[in-house]
This record gives C-alpha cells, sequence and structure tokens, in this order.
C-alpha cells in the first residue's frame, strides 16, 4: 500500500464526514453539539475555583471570613456547578449512545457497500488481489476505522474545545503566564511530528503487513493437502516468519514510538507546571504588573481592574496548567489512531471505488414461443429461449432463437495487453454440436472459456452467438444460457439441495432430485446422514473431491442450459465412476451445445471435432479419427494418454 499525501488524507477524512452527514443527518449534528458542551462544561470548574479562592481571600483581608459569611456565595456557587455537572453527565450518556449507533451503523454500511459492489467487480480483480487481503478489509481496516469514529474523532473534538476554553480562561487570567504555557506546547507539538510522525509512518505500514499476513494465512489454509504431500511445511513456515517477522517489526516500531509520546507529553506538561508554579509565585510575590484579557476588558469599561496577579488566579492557573497539557497529550495520543483509521479508510474506498465490470450489452434473453412461424416473447417457461434485441434506430425489436451457435473469428487475446497468450484463434459450435478442446496445460484451453462467458473481454476479433456480438448481449443474459461446471469445484454452506438448487434458485426439490439423478449424484447423497439435507461445511469438506464434483454438474444441470462449458468436469473422478457420469453427462449434453476440456479419452473421442491448441494456437483440428490418421500432436497425445492407461 502506498503512502498517501496529505491532500489525500483530507480528501478521505472529508469523504468520511460527507458519509456521516448523509447516514446520519440528525443524530451526527446532534453528537458534535453534545460533545462541545460537555467539553466547554470540563473546563468550567477552573473557573469556580477561582471565585471561591478570591471569595475566600477577600473575607480573610476583610477580618470576616466565618462560615456563616461566606456560605451563602459558596453554596450557590456549588448548586450551579452541581447543575452544570449533572447536564454534563446527561450529556455524556447521550452523546455516547449516539455514537455507538452511529459507528455501528456506518460499519454496517461501509461493509454492505464493499459486498454489494464487490459483486460487481470482474474476474480480473479477484486474479490480482488476494483473499486474504481483501478480507482483512472487511475486518482489520473497517476495526480502524470504528476505532476513529467511535473513539478518536469525538475525544480530540473534546479535547481540542477543552485546549480552546482553557487558553481562552488562561489569557482572561495572565499574559506572561499564558505565554510560558505557549511555549511548552510549542514544544509538544515538536515531540508530536517528530516522533509521532514516526509512528504514524510505520502505523501505515503495519496495515499493509496485516494484510499480507492474512492473505498467506487463507492461502496456505486453502493448500493445507499439498503443503503436507510434498512436504513443504518447513518452507511454508520459513515463509511465514518472514512475512509475520516483516509485520511484527512494523509494529514494533509503530508502538514503539506511539509508547514514547505519551510519557514524553506528560513529563513536559509536568515541567510546565514547575515552571508556571515557579513563575507565578514569583509574580505574586513581586506584584509585577501582570497584563491580562480581563484587565484589558476592565480598561474599556472603564472600570478598574486588577494590575497584578491574584491567588485565586494562581490557584485556577496551576490547575488549568495540567489541564490544558493533559489535553494536548490526549489530542497527541490520538494521532497515531486517526492516521490508522485514515488508512484503513482509504483501502475501504479503494475497494468501493474499484471500477465495475463494464456491460454495455443491450440485447437479453427472454422466455418465448413461436406463434405462426413468429417468434413471440412470453412470461411464463414454453422450453425456448429467445434473444431480444432492441434496434435504436427505429425503435423495433427483434427476436432470435437461442440454439447455441457460437463462433470465435480472428481472435486475439492477453490477460495483460503486452503479453497475448491466444494468437488469431478461429472455430465455431453449431447448435447440438460437442467441441472438445486438448492439449499441454497453459495451452489456452480455459481462456478460450472465459472468453465465452466474457469473463475477460478480447483484445481483437469477434466472438457471435446466434449471429449477435456477445459485447452486444447483456452480461447477465449470456450468463444464463451458459452452464458452467469449472475445474476448481466451490461448494457453499447450507445443505446439498441448497448446493444444487445455487444453479436455478427458484428450482423445486423434485427438480434438483431429478438433476442429481440424471447425472448419477443421486446415489451417494441418499447414503449421507441427512441426504439432500445433509448440511455441508468449509467448501464440502466432509465429501470427497468427486462427490463435490458430482454436486458441481447437478449444479449446472438443475439449470438446464442450452450451452454447457465443462473445464475438466470428471477430472476427480475415478474411471469406473467416470463410466457412470459419462452416461448421464450424455443425457445431459444431448441436443445442446457442448466446449469440453478434457484430457481423459472417453470425454473426448466422441466429440463431434477437437481442437488441439499449443501456445495458444489452433494447431489441428478434426473428429478423432481424423486426427489419429495425420499422425499428428493429438495422435501423440493420444497415444501417450493410451499408454499411460
Amino acid at each position: 500500500m502506498q503512502t498517501r499525501k496529505p491532500q489525500a488524507k483530507r480528501g478521505v477524512f472529508r469523504r468520511i464526514l460527507r458519509d456521516l452527514f448523509r447516514y446520519y443527518p440528525v443524530m451526527l449534528p446532534l453528537t458534535i453539539v453534545l460533545i462541545l458542551f460537555s467539553a466547554v462544561s470540563a473546563a468550567i470548574p477552573a473557573v469556580f475555583m477561582e471565585r471561591v479562592v478570591t471569595i475566600l481571600s477577600e473575607s480573610l483581608a476583610a477580618g470576616d471570613a466565618s462560615w456563616a459569611t461566606v456560605r451563602p456565595k459558596i453554596l450557590s456557587l456549588l448548586a450551579v456547578l452541581v447543575s452544570i455537572y449533572i447536564v454534563s453527565l446527561i450529556a455524556n450518556y447521550v452523546y455516547h449512545r449516539f455514537l455507538a449507533v452511529m459507528t455501528q451503523g456506518a460499519l454496517n454500511k461501509f461493509r454492505r457497500r464493499m459486498f454489494d459492489h464487490m459483486q460487481s467487480l470482474p474476474i480480473r480483480y479477484f486474479d490480482t488481489h488476494t483473499h486474504g487481503d481483501i478480507m482483512s478489509i472487511y475486518t482489520n481496516d473497517t476495526d480502524t476505522l470504528r476505532q476513529m469514529i467511535g473513539e478518536s474523532l469525538p475525544q480530540m473534538l473534546s479535547s481540542a474545545v477543552i485546549i480552546l476554553s482553557v487558553l481562552f480562561i488562561m489569557i482572561w487570567y495572565s499574559l506572561w503566564l499564558t505565554l510560558l504555557v505557549l511555549i511548552g506546547v510549542a514544544a509538544m507539538f515538536f515531540v508530536t511530528k517528530r516522533v509521532g510522525g514516526k509512528s504514524a509512518k510505520y502505523f501505515l505500514l503495519q496495515q499493509q503487513k496485516i494484510g499480507q499476513t492474512e492473505g498467506y494465512i487463507q492461502e496456505m489454509m486453502n493448500g493445507q493437502k499439498v503443503v503436507k504431500v510434498f512436504c513443504h511445511e518447513e518452507a511454508s513456515k520459513a515463509d511465514f516468519d518472514r512475512i509475520n517477522d516483516a509485520f511484527c517489526d512494523a509494529s514494533t516500531r509503530a508502538n514503539r514510538y506511539a509508547n514514547m509520546l505519551m510519557p514524553i507529553m506528560f513529563n513536559i506538561g509536568n515541567i510546565m507546571y514547575v515552571l508556571v508554579a515557579i513563575v507565578g509565585g514569583a509574580l505574586l510575590t513581586t506584584g509585577v504588573f501582570n497584563p491580562s484579557l480581563s484587565y484589558a476588558i476592565a480598561g474599556l469599561r472603564g472600570t478598574a481592574g486588577a494590575a497584578a496577579l491574584a491567588i485565586g488566579a494562581l490557584v485556577t492557573y496551576l490547575n488549568m496548567t495540567k489541564q490544558f497539557a493533559g489535553n494536548i497529550g490526549q489530542v497527541s495520543g490520538q494521532v497515531n489512531s486517526i492516521v490508522m483509521g485514515l488508512a484503513g479508510a482509504t483501502r475501504i474506498y479503494d475497494l468501493i471505488d474499484e471500477p465495475s465490470e463494464v456491460d454495455e450489452g443491450y440485447v437479453t434473453l427472454v422466455n418465448a414461443r413461436e406463434v405462426n412461424g413468429e417468434i413471440v416473447e412470453c412470461p411464463e417457461h414454453t422450453g425456448m429461449w429467445a434473444w431480444k434485441h432492441p434496434h435504436a434506430a427505429d425503435g423495433s425489436v427483434t427476436y432470435t432463437r437461442l440454439t447455441g451457435d457460437v463462433r470465435m473469428v480472428d481472435v486475439d487475446f492477453g490477460y495483460v495487453p503486452e503479453k497475448i497468450v491466444l494468437h488469431d484463434v478461429t472455430l465455431y459450435a453449431e447448435p447440438g454440436q460437442k467441441v472438445a478442446f486438448v492439449g499441454a496445460t497453459g495451452a489456452g484451453k480455459t481462456t478460450i472459456t472465459n472468453l465465452i462467458n466474457r469473463f475477460y473481454d478480447i483484445a481483437d476479433g469477434k466472438i457471435r452467438y446466434d449471429g449477435i456480438n456477445i459485447n452486444k448481449i447483456r452480461k447477465s443474459a449470456l450468463r444464463q444460457s451458459l452452464g458452467i461446471v469449472l475445474q476448481d469445484t466451490n461448494l457453499f454452506s447450507g445443505t446439498v439441495m441448497d448446493n444444487i438448487r445455487y444453479g436455478k434458485l427458484d428450482a423445486t426439490d423434485e427438480e434438483c432430485i431429478a438433476a442429481a439423478k440424471l447425472v448419477s449424484a443421486d446415489d451417494f447423497i441418499t447414503r449421507l446422514p441427512e441426504g439432500y439435507q445433509t448440511e455441508l461445511v468449509a467448501n464440502g469438506a466432509n465429501l470427497s473431491q468427486g462427490q463435490r464434483q458430482l454436486l458441481a454438474i447437478a449444479r449446472a444441470a438443475v439449470a438446464d442450459p442450452p450451452v454447457m462449458i465443462l473445464d475438466e468436469a470428471t477430472s476427480s473422478i475415478d474411471t469406473r465412476t467416470e463410466e457412470i457420469v459419462q452416461r448421464g453427462m450424455d443425457a445431459l449434453m444431448h441436443g445442446r451445445t457442448v466446449f469440453v476440456i478434457a484430457h481423459r479419452l472417453s470425454t473426448v473421442k466422441n466429440a463431434d471435432v477437437i481442437m488441439v491448441l499449443d501456445h495458444g494456437r489452433i494447431i489441428e483440428r478434426g473428429t478423432h479419427d481424423d486426427l489419429i490418421a495425420k499422425r499428428g500432436r493429438y495422435y501423440q497425445l493420444y497415444t501417450g494418454a493410451f499408454e499411460l492407461e
């Protein structure tokens, strides 16, 4: 994570405030008012102390310092002070309740915004960002934002108001002592800038290292079996130690400077207290002229103000010095939390601002039927699908029956522009055809299917679906027409039935069971403890890899799409089970356009056309018998596979 410029930090801070005002347009201003009132109330007792000391000193000077004489004046002051404290206590209670509601509510809304937006991001984003780092945004970064909104900002606002209030009172009583205190404040700001700046730098680095550490842990947890199979435990521990040590180093440095800051600040405050006591005592005993705001105002009014420092003012001043220094320390102590909160907010807004998947398509998929030789749209599902194509030029709408005719013409593609991985790929799949892709790992087989469903967009060439450029087809409609069984099976927390129904959310239990029977998954499902209601956890960890693959195939079957993409769909199934599944797959593929990526001969031999890829180019194409007769690359792959079996 790059260090943000101050302007960027200010922009993030303004954005946080703007969002908070948008979420809580009444509660937030009211909370600010209550915080201001509570802060001003905290500075008022110093004035009351000065009045009490003055009353006592004046009574002593007059020779009448009995309790009966001073009691009415002191009790009236105490009554006012107690009233202020009660109102301040109520204000504190209310604004802390408001803060709890606003903080947790705002985080709830931020997480919703992130998750909702994440659903619109392209596959490329998840391919280029570790999942652990993304998860860290939802946890660690939102927690730093919580601390900033719920604790640091209110504390800083309260301390700032107290500082200004106390500063005004200090100037009211003595300009000389105020200048002395301001010299100490300057020293505090210097220390805050030097020590706090280094702390903030390493707290920012700490946030980055947290994401890296969680990303690595998540990766190792997902690949734990692979780690053990290849005896990679020691290397994994060494890599984790390196990442964790970098995290520890950043955290240690950040907390070292943070822990140094507060003791230094409090000791500067103590030195200020001693100096004020010494200088104040000297002013009090010598009777030196004491310029103050109260003296100046009295002069403007034409009344006689006190020219020398009074004992009551000095006693009050000493207490205000401790209060002033303490609140300066509080402000300095919150700087790091605010910096961390801004760093977390930056990562949150980076996710929210990530460009959504671009979809300029306007052709949609609708239910249709044929009436008098014409295709018309209908609300209910009839088993026929059609592409609804509006024409902006004349406002007309045409319908094209979905048949599953897919053609790629002179397609070039690269995951990054400077590195093309598919070169001049041309192929076609007529309705009902089974097209197989074979080739070495990295030849481009899966990439072609990623382009058909527009997980990525091509760099050059055209892809047409039923004669329509797929860039014109809305992505949701395009993907609705495709059934995909990926090489990596992902199951979600829930029942077996829920996972099959994921292919079609409105499918009935009967449809899900029929799909499972079609692909021969019903046999093992009915032998599970709770059958179709068996709960799956941890991506189906309580199932075998082959069983998980069968559920993925059943999920595609219940969707009943006209085009199927099978990416190593039987790679995790043993040969005997594959024979059973293949019969179900053949029934599933009947009448559909099917793209198959597989190495097993049973999946490839009965394809209508086989495409042999090498380094992103189609080097051979034809039926199994034709390619065997050519004795080319496919022949080599076939004979090699045959010998292995």
